[in-house]
């Protein structure tokens, strides 16, 4: 029984590291597609008399920045801490996505994208507007909102794909 126990944790782990790994690459293909999409739909160039609204990966290093150091970051830094912020979450979810998908296979269902559905509602839709991070959905285009959709359906089928994928040798 032990044995059974131990090999089954073993598995979980492995998991978790796949899903790691899936979130990385989830992120950066999430990252693509939505360069993609705006290249497609040729998005008007904003109107500068109103401020940009910085991507809440930013104000979130801001804000870790702040509390951890006591400064807030230079722009310089702050330019490269935005992805890191935006890797460290793919690579977090991704972990708790493996983890999960290893335990109960049920979480796999839609390949990976109705999980990627809920990351975009509870972190994008939920989480991100309610610390301040974002403007309230309300005030985004459905445009916007579809685009945010569809770049988290992407990271859910990726960190899917690498996930099973990886079981396979696992």
């Amino acid at each position: 029984m032990k044995l059974f126990r131990r090999s089954k944790k073993k598995r979980i782990w492995t998991g978790v590291a796949l899903g790691v790994t899936g979130g990385l690459a989830g992120s950066w293909l999430m990252n693509q597609s939505v360069s993609l999409m705006e290249k497609v739909a040729k998005s008007p160039e904003p109107n500068p008399s109103q401020p940009k609204q910085e991507p809440a990966t930013a104000l979130t290093a801001e804000m870790i920045s702040e509390s951890v150091l006591g400064s807030p970051l230079p722009p310089q830094k702050k330019k490269m801490a935005e992805p890191l912020v935006h890797y460290a979450f793919g690579a977090l979810v991704g972990a708790l996505y493996g983890g999960l998908a290893t335990a109960s296979p049920a979480i796999t269902r839609g390949a990976g994208m109705l999980y990627g559905a809920a990351v975009w509602l509870l972190a994008d839709e939920v989480a991100v507007p309610a610390f301040g991070l974002s403007k309230p959905p309300t005030e985004v285009s459905p445009a916007k909102h579809i685009e945010a959709l569809g770049a988290h359906l992407v990271y859910g089928l990726t960190t899917e794909g690498v996930r099973r994928a990886g079981m396979k040798f696992a």
